[in-house]
């Protein structure tokens, strides 16, 4: 089939990373004066998400050390819904698998599903929190503030949403989301970590930014007093770095990989533009991405591949790897059953390709534009077809690294991907 070759480009972003992570929290932590309230000898429960965060194991361990400094016990919990195929040995093996456990933290992991009664909102939601948490003198949240991947709002994803997804486990997780099929998720989320705020338990959190690299760029921590509004200020300023794919139309998006330590969603529908309000490509400010081939499942997903519904075609190697059971509770758990389906798939890239980028709605499938990404936390690196070189020539962000060439199949029909290193090849068969 003739297609358009593809360029290799950078999109460069501004640089924001801290230069001494564990440094910057402990100076946070020093300086929040709801930390001098805790009185020695209290045990603290430390909730860790599911997320693939930079950094996480480094910050979760400088703020344990803090507690620690302060003669206060300090315990782990994983704050998850449904990953870790909601089990208490899965949501340990997360995070055991992003280098939290006993013996790297020097504290305690408590992982259970076991969850307590803790109030109700004006709408009436029953508020569930995790028992061993609840039992504890007090709870702080490690956590990412970015934008939600299903729902747009001054309040989003933060230290409020693991209060209610996070805190709620399996039991709360399922009944927030159906709740948000009414209301919105928007609006459970607050009024859930409102009612969980009330309960006196939550210290504080510890609120993590990121830039366009995906590096820790700030971090801050934020009191229960006023929670929701530092939250909305520190949404606000990280929605202003959001990295994006750089052009206003994309017939097919190729990504090497999703995954849930990639974003909850498996891919981050708010950079290809799915999930939407009104369906495919109704975000704001979002490109436009007709069809959607995806090639692998991350390494750290544990085989929950919620999010290939969105997909319009996939590999089978991916098919391959899915844990049916896993994705199948995520997708449950969440109340929005499609991006569990399993896409079409066939055995090759080659023929992936050639059957999906006719569907794309050009007679000449020359005419189709194309980008390569290796998945929506990496958007430095492209390759984009060449039919979108005009369009990016006014972008003074982006840089072109080398001369159009053809999709590099191997003797298989697989593409050999460059993505695992920037500029270097792998092949992802």
């Amino acid at each position: 089939m003739r297609m358009q070759r593809l360029v290799p480009v950078v999109q460069e972003f501004p640089h924001r990373s801290l230069p001494d992570v564990s440094a910057a929290v402990r100076q946070q932590m020093e300086q929040a004066a709801w930390t001098r309230r805790v009185v020695p000898g209290s045990r603290i429960a430390v909730g860790v998400g599911s997320r693939g965060i930079r950094n996480m194991d480094t910050i979760a361990k400088a703020v344990v050390d803090f507690w620690k400094s302060r003669k206060v016990k300090p315990f782990i919990v994983p704050v998850m819904g449904s990953h870790g195929a909601a089990t208490a040995q899965g949501q340990a093996d997360v995070l055991a698998h992003y280098g939290i456990d006993d013996s790297t933290m020097g504290a305690p992991i408590a992982s259970s599903l076991e969850v307590v009664h803790v109030g109700t909102t004006p709408e009436g939601i029953d508020v569930s929190m995790d028992r061993r948490a609840f039992e504890s003198d007090g709870v702080m949240l490690c956590g990412r503030v970015k934008w939600h991947t299903d729902f747009e709002g001054p309040l989003e994803s933060g230290i409020h949403k693991m209060m209610a997804i996070g805190l709620g486990k399996w039991e709360g997780a399922k009944r927030y989301h159906s709740w948000a099929l009414k209301i919105g998720m928007g609006q459970v989320v607050r009024s859930v970590g409102s009612a969980v705020l009330q309960t006196g338990k939550m210290l504080g959190g510890m609120a993590i930014l990121e830039d366009a690299h995906h590096h820790t760029a700030e971090v801050h921590a934020l009191g229960a007093d006023g929670m929701a509004e530092q939250e909305e200020r520190l949404l606000r300023r990280v929605k202003s770095w959001k990295a994006n794919l750089p052009a206003e139309e994309i017939d097919l998006l190729i990504l090497d990989e999703i995954g849930k330590d990639i974003s909850g969603a498996g891919m981050d529908t708010k950079v290809v533009n799915r999930g939407g309000p009104h369906g495919p490509n109704s975000w704001r400010d979002v490109p436009a991405v007709h069809r959607i081939f995806i090639r692998n499942l991350s390494g750290n997903t544990y085989g929950n591949a919620i999010g290939m519904g969105m997909a319009d075609m996939a590999h089978d190697r991916l098919v391959h790897q899915v844990d049916f059971q896993a994705t199948w509770i995520n997708a449950l758990t969440s109340s929005v059953t499609s991006p569990g389906f399993t896409p079409l798939h066939y055995p090759t890239d080659r023929q992936c390709i050639e059957r999906v980028l006719p569907t794309c709605g050009k007679l000449d499938t020359t005419e189709c534009s194309v980008m390569w990404i290796r998945n929506t936390l990496e958007l430095s690196h492209l390759l984009v077809s060449e039919n979108l070189l005009p369009e990016l020539a006014s972008n003074p962000s982006i840089r072109i690294l080398g001369p159009p060439a053809e999709l590099p199949f191997d003797a298989s029909g697989n593409l050999v991907s460059r993505f695992e290193t920037p500029g270097a090849a792998r092949s992802a068969a």
